[in-house]
């Protein structure tokens, strides 16, 4: 359990070094205006005047060497001086600007999810289409985004044919832990009519249909392609779009502000992704490929994407943590940490780092400490000690190669979460299952490193350059919402 720290003895060595030298100050001071004032003629007062002189020189050194002492004292203990300067100087977004951006991407996705509803109804009800509207997911919307509010995360809703119902259930074999497949069930039966649908949307699966996320992605992209010249019509005044993709990974849609309709120029990725429904604010999402998950991986596996339970357990958090509570700037340097870190790594590990240390995980890592309490440890007051906590706590998981999913199967989230059925009762899913012993070993000592050398690492890959993001399609994995990510 965490527990609030003492006054550690090392904080009052400065104060002690500084109070001893004004002390010494004072005193030579006083001697010499004694001596002064006792001196017998010119010459006497002269040399005292010259003999003061060397007193005076000491304290001076001396009050050098307290100053000295206390900038040491305070850099070797790390104190939350430096972990406020590193957030607010390199990691803390703007709120003005991150409100702007995010008002102004709601408005550009409104736009586009409205233009392809509209045309997806036009094909027939045994089609895809889009459900009209659309969820705001990720660090921009759960206030824990670093650096520039320049990329987002939307789910975008899909709406299946009538009678047909999403049964997902876990992959069986090889695949990415938390892997779902997702059967269709006919309400009335599975009837001739939806044979196109299943024929054009569906792979076989021991005898069954499946509803293929590979195929659903491209149906997807194309579709928004469609649709882009409506919305790039409507929006020429106010900005620029476009649409891209990466192979396997949800288009990613451009904004680049042309007017002073958006005070803030900044130009925005918004990722867009496709989601089925499964209810009780749940969603299936595709995964994205990565190396040998078997010949149906990108066709048959789906991913479980809870994020709008996360933001549920974020806003209790944050109405059961003191007001001034550090968990979420704990978060964000834990996350600058790790990118200004992976400069340093050569690959394959800097591509293992950055998996392994995903944004999910570590924010996973964040909630099972809060939660072991008490939530007034948490006040900004002790930010040093609760950043230290969380990373010995993520190098415990590491080398015992077990952090649990936090929603699926768990039974200690607070009640006040309510949580769906299906997390309830689903099997619990260990986030690092999928890594090689010898890879989370290495990551725990690199974590460790890290820390350590935190001031080193943040003078030397601190400038810009560093921070330059990459092509937003591919970038950390295509959600923080994504298990396993």
């Amino acid at each position: 359990a965490l527990r609030v720290p003492p006054l550690r003895v090392r904080g009052l060595w400065p104060l002690l070094t500084a109070l001893c030298t004004a002390l010494l100050c004072l005193f030579q001071a006083l001697r010499g205006s004694a001596a002064g004032e006792g001196a017998g003629g010119p010459e006497d007062a002269a040399a005292e005047a010259a003999g003061s002189g060397v007193p005076l020189l000491k304290g001076s050194a001396l009050l050098l060497l307290g100053c000295l002492l206390a900038r040491c004292c305070g850099a070797a203990g790390g104190g939350a001086g430096r972990g406020g300067r590193f957030h607010a100087r390199q990691l803390r977004v703007s709120p003005h600007v991150l409100g702007h951006s995010k008002a102004h991407v709601g408005r550009v996705v409104a736009e586009l999810v409205r233009a392809a509803k509209a045309q997806g109804l036009q094909p027939g009800p045994l089609a895809l289409s889009l459900r009209g509207d659309f969820v705001r997911i990720g660090s921009a919307y759960e206030q824990h985004k670093v650096r520039s509010p320049d990329c987002f995360d939307i789910l975008v809703p899909l709406r299946l044919p009538p009678h047909l119902e999403p049964q997902p259930r876990c992959a069986d074999g090889p695949g990415p832990c938390g892997a779902f497949v997702c059967g269709l069930r006919a309400r009335d039966g599975w009837t001739r009519r939806c044979r196109p649908f299943a024929e054009g949307f569906c792979v076989e699966l021991q005898g069954r249909s499946h509803l293929s996320s590979g195929l659903v992605l491209r149906w997807f992209q194309g579709h928004l392609q469609r649709c882009l010249g409506a919305v790039r019509y409507r929006l020429q005044e106010r900005c620029r779009v476009s649409l891209s993709a990466c192979p396997g990974q949800p288009p990613t849609l451009h904004i680049l502000p042309c007017s002073d309709y958006v005070c803030c120029h900044i130009s925005m990725a918004v990722r867009l992704i496709p989601a089925v429904p499964l209810g009780d604010a749940l969603y299936l999402t595709a995964l994205p490929p990565e190396g040998p998950l078997g010949p149906l991986a990108p066709e048959a596996l789906w991913g479980l994407n809870a994020s709008r339970q996360e933001q549920r357990l974020l806003a209790w958090l944050k109405e059961q943590a003191p007001a001034a509570s550090c968990h979420l700037k704990c978060l964000q340097i834990l996350k600058g940490l790790r990118d200004l870190r992976r400069h340093g790594l050569e690959e394959p590990f800097c591509s293992q780092w950055g998996r392994v240390l995903s944004s999910y995980v570590l924010k996973t890592a964040l909630f099972s400490l809060l939660l072991q309490g008490p939530l007034e440890a948490w006040d900004e007051q002790f930010l040093v000690e609760r950043l230290e906590d969380l990373v010995l706590y993520l190098r415990d998981c590491l080398r015992k190669q077990v952090l649990m999913d936090f929603f699926l199967g768990n039974t200690n989230v607070p009640e006040a979460v309510a949580l769906p059925r299906f997390l309830k009762e689903a099997a619990p899913v260990n986030l690092l299952s999928a890594f090689e012993g010898p890879t989370l070993d290495l990551v725990a000592f690199q974590l460790i490193s890290t820390w350590i050398q935190a001031p080193h690492i943040i003078r030397m890959y601190s400038s810009p350059r560093y921070w330059r993001p990459v092509p937003a399609p591919c970038r950390e994995g295509y959600t923080e919402g994504l298990k396993c990510r």
